[in-house]
């Protein structure tokens, strides 16, 4: 068995992890207390990946939630799919982050951190063959920030032969709560690039246009995009949690998404998205669903992919169907589509999981390693610089023991980050100008 812990960290964090568990539960058939209620033989084959089995044939969560502020673990730990989780690994701290990475990374969180990783050894003496982590976390706040890259540095010490997966929410212009977002999500970038393996990136601004566009909701909640960014993560997962026709692992993925060490920013999307009213409207089908899957609409991360290039992309569909339907079907897309590079061969990978999620016949998600996810970077940067430029807000951090050289140092390090994506880019463009040219010649 190749098992993975999973790791939520902040507010944000912890509440994407308590959604992303009550939906794959419910895809295992165990109901809120880990008891097993389902009906097919392939929900248990292979759900010690992501589950210990505990005394009386309940499974139990591999997963550790920490925040800084006991408030939303007191939250999720009430909550309908509390008891799922096993009451030892919830951490949490007293003061709270109060938004200031440097506070979840030196001070308040290096308090707690030393019990986070003690958790995360006895959850790893449980397992036959660890294959990795996965880190749940918002890049905006103080602790999913601060506290996240603290804990993803020290795994990385712990466990440098393992795979080191994040899902991070990054702020978008329009949904931002806290001026010093950029200052906190520069330098997370900076320990991200140097210590993940694989970083996917949502965030809230995107998820509000497909709530608003795709799912016709008029007022989405927090809860509401909860739910996407757990339908996208069990997707993405369902090939490690069930039997699948082509299987593969964590390892696998990052050595078929990134084909540079630095280059490893993810985007997602998921499909089908579409209002309540309208399901019963359409027939799903694998023509529908990959094109669905490369929309822009249907992206999770506020970047236009029509700008940029596609090093690679995986794809996973969910549900029982002929796998030479899929096959011609990519065929088809590879020809259409003009946004792969040419000299990475075979760079659309896909899979198929016979389960399909809890209310559709079929489904399908979508990771890339796109070069327009330097859009969300550059966005970032320059709020960032006209911060740092004037030294708003920096006595925050400098009082908590941070210094101004680290600033300076995580920005270099974010626009030589942007400066490679554009080498590929450009390459790439440079390229379809020969061949035109070639073209015209003959």
């Amino acid at each position: 068995m190749r098992e993975i812990i999973n790791v939520h960290v902040g507010q944000c964090g912890t509440q994407i992890g308590a959604k992303f568990w009550e939906v794959i539960s419910e895809e295992h058939g165990l109901d809120s207390k880990g008891a097993y209620h389902g009906d097919s033989d392939l929900q248990l084959q292979t759900i010690e990946t992501f589950f210990n089995e505990a005394r009386g044939g309940t499974y139990v969560p591999r997963a550790i939630l920490l925040d800084l502020d006991p408030g939303s673990i007191d939250t999720v730990s009430s909550g309908q799919f509390g008891g799922l989780f096993r009451p030892d690994n919830f951490v949490y701290g007293e003061a709270g982050a109060g938004n200031n990475w440097a506070k979840g990374h030196y001070t308040e969180g290096a308090e707690i951190i030393d019990y986070a990783l003690e958790l995360i050894r006895k959850e790893t003496e449980c397992c036959e063959s660890l294959q990795g982590f996965q880190i749940t976390q918002a890049l905006g706040g103080g602790t999913g920030s601060g506290l996240g890259t603290l804990l993803i540095t020290k795994i990385r010490e712990e466990y440098p032969d393992k795979i080191l997966s994040a899902f991070s929410v990054f702020p978008a212009p329009g949904t931002t709560d806290c001026v010093v977002e950029p200052y906190n999500t520069i330098l997370s970038l900076n320990q991200l690039i140097e210590n993940t393996d694989l970083v996917t990136c949502l965030d809230n601004e995107a998820l509000y246009k497909i709530c608003f566009s795709a799912l016709k909701l008029t007022i989405p909640t927090f809860a509401d995009l909860n739910h996407l960014i757990s339908c996208a993560l069990s997707g993405l997962t369902s090939t490690l949690r069930f039997p699948a026709k082509l299987n593969s692992d964590l390892r696998k993925l990052a050595y078929n998404l990134v084909p540079f060490p630095r280059l490893h920013f993810l985007t997602t999307s998921f499909a089908p998205l579409s209002s309540r009213n309208s399901q019963h409207y359409r027939a799903l089908t694998i023509p529908e669903l990959i094109p669905a899957i490369f929309d822009a609409k249907n992206q999770m991360c506020a970047c236009d992919e029509r700008q940029g290039t596609y090093l690679s992309a995986s794809i996973v569909v969910r549900g029982r169907m002929f796998n030479h339907g899929i096959h011609s079907e990519m065929e088809c897309l590879k020809n259409k589509k003009q946004q792969f590079v040419e000299w990475i061969p075979d760079n659309i990978k896909w899979s198929v999981c016979d389960l399909p999620p809890k209310g559709v016949k079929m489904a399908a998600n979508f990771i890339g390693n796109t070069t327009s996810i330097q859009e969300v970077f550059q966005r970032v940067g320059k709020q960032f610089s006209a911060l740092f430029k004037r030294k708003a807000f920096l006595h925050f951090y400098t009082g908590e023991g941070m210094d101004e050289l680290e600033f300076t140092e995580a920005e270099e390090n974010i626009n030589e980050l942007i400066y490679e994506y554009q080498i590929y880019q450009d390459a790439e463009s440079e390229n379809e100008d020969a061949m035109e040219d070639e073209e015209e010649l003959k």
